[in-house]
């Protein structure tokens, strides 16, 4: 039983499965809904976070490399010389696109809260630091927006299970599907 607690855990800590996914299933699979939705949410959360934070550190460090390559290029420049900048244009992938036309319609809450369901909590995260929304504020509405999903989730699940599998006991339903 510790394993298939630990398995919650990390699935809803990798990108993949989230926990969205994950809840749903372990609740199917006969786990306790608290002790999934409170497993699932920790796991999620800590990546997200990690991310977050690793994100705010990434953009710390290029605004400085930025400043001091500008620097750089001020003095060659009052040195007489020229140099010509390089502009790279970046592909977006079709969920880094859905992740703007949330961003732009409905700003960072909506990017939050609707994005865990149709993009992922991590793409989520990461695409609403890279929109240059502040780090303080990201974790606040990825977190509002993790325990409304696992709420959402655990509760949807639960009560789906008890009305489409009313004879279900403890051991779960695919527990009795490959034991019948």
């Amino acid at each position: 039983m510790f394993l298939s607690y630990l398995l919650v855990f990390v699935l809803a800590a990798i990108p993949l499965f989230e926990l969205v996914a994950v809840i749903p299933l372990a609740i199917i699979g006969g786990l306790s809904p608290v002790l999934t939705g409170v497993l699932a949410f920790l796991g999620n959360a800590l990546t997200v976070i990690l991310l977050i934070v690793f994100v705010d550190k990434f953009k710390i460090w290029r605004r400085k490399r930025k400043q001091k390559q500008k620097r750089t290029k001020d003095v060659i420049q009052d040195e007489g010389e020229t140099t010509e900048a390089h502009v790279e244009e970046v592909q977006e992938s079709k969920k880094e696109k859905r992740a703007r036309v949330l961003f732009d319609k409905y700003g960072l809450p909506g990017l939050t809260i609707i994005g865990p369901f149709f993009v992922g909590s991590h793409i989520s995260a990461f695409m609403g630091m890279s929109f240059g929304s502040k780090r303080k504020m990201v974790t606040s509405w990825m977190m509002t927006s993790l325990v409304l999903w696992t709420v959402i989730m655990a509760v949807a699940s639960t009560y789906g299970v008890a009305f489409f599998v009313p004879d279900v006991e403890d051991d779960g339903v695919l527990v009795r599907l490959f034991t019948n």
